[in-house]
C-alpha cells in the first residue's frame, strides 16, 4: 500500500523558503567576491577555466620595511643612501672588497629583496666558467643564491625576506639578512677571483677556497 506524503503547514514551508533564499543570497555574494579576485584562462570545449588567486587584503603597515633598514644602518653607522621610498643602498667594507648592498621593498610580493654586488668585472671570455662556478656554489647555499648580470658582467648575491600578511621586519632580521649575505660574499669572493683573474676552472677554484676555509676554521 502506497501512502501519500503528509501535507506540511503553509507557514513552515514559507519559513524554509525564506531561509533558502537567504542562503542562496549569501552564496551568491561569496562567489562574487571569489570571482572578483580570480583570473580566467581559455579552457577546453570552449569553456573558461578559472585560475584562483589569493584574496587580496588591503593591509596597512605601521612602519615601512625600508625605514627599519635605515634605522639599522644609522645604528651601525653604515654609509647609506635612500634612493627612494622603497629602496635603500648601503656600502659595507669587507676583508676582500667593498660590498654594495641594495634593499628593495616589493609591495606586490610583500617581500624585502636584497642584492649584494662586489667589484669584479666578468669578461665575456670567462662568463661561461663563472656560470659553472655559480652553479657549484649555489648547490651549497641553504639561503639565497649568486647570480651573474651578464649585461654588466657583475656578480651579485640575492636573497629575499617574505613579510606576508602585513608582517613587519625586526632589526634583528635585517641584521641577520645582511650578515648572511656578506658572509657568503666573503667566503666565495676568492673563488671568483681565481676564475676571472687567474684563469682557473670552476671546480679547482672552489676546491681551493673551501680548503682554505676549512683550514682556518
Amino acid at each position: 500500500m502506497i501512502r501519500s506524503a503528509s501535507k506540511r503547514p503553509v507557514h513552515a514551508a514559507r519559513g524554509e523558503a525564506a531561509e533558502i533564499a537567504v542562503f542562496r543570497q549569501r552564496v551568491s555574494v561569496r562567489v562574487g567576491q571569489v570571482l572578483k579576485g580570480a583570473r580566467f584562462a581559455p579552457g577546453t570545449n570552449g569553456k573558461a577555466k578559472i585560475l584562483m588567486s589569493l584574496v587580496e587584503l588591503d593591509i596597512a603597515r605601521d612602519l615601512h620595511p625600508v625605514d627599519v633598514i635605515e634605522h639599522v644602518a644609522n645604528t651601525n653607522e653604515w654609509s647609506f643612501e635612500r634612493t627612494g621610498s622603497d629602496e635603500i643602498a648601503i656600502s659595507v667594507a669587507g676583508s676582500w672588497a667593498d660590498y654594495h648592498v641594495s634593499f628593495s621593498w616589493m609591495e606586490d610580493f610583500e617581500a624585502l629583496h636584497l642584492a649584494c654586488a662586489f667589484d669584479i668585472k666578468v669578461p665575456e671570455n670567462r662568463a661561461l666558467e663563472v656560470m659553472r662556478l655559480l652553479s657549484l656554489i649555489n648547490e651549497q647555499m641553504l639561503f639565497g643564491h649568486f647570480d651573474l648580470w651578464e649585461q654588466e658582467g657583475a656578480i651579485m648575491f640575492r636573497q629575499s625576506l617574505l613579510l606576508s600578511g602585513g608582517a613587519e621586519p625586526t632589526s634583528q632580521q635585517v641584521e641577520v639578512l645582511l650578515h648572511s649575505a656578506l658572509e657568503a660574499c666573503e667566503c666565495y669572493f676568492p673563488a671568483f677571483q681565481f676564475v676571472v683573474w687567474s684563469g682557473s676552472n670552476a671546480r679547482d677554484a672552489l676546491a681551493n677556497v673551501l680548503f682554505e676555509t676549512r683550514g682556518n676554521a
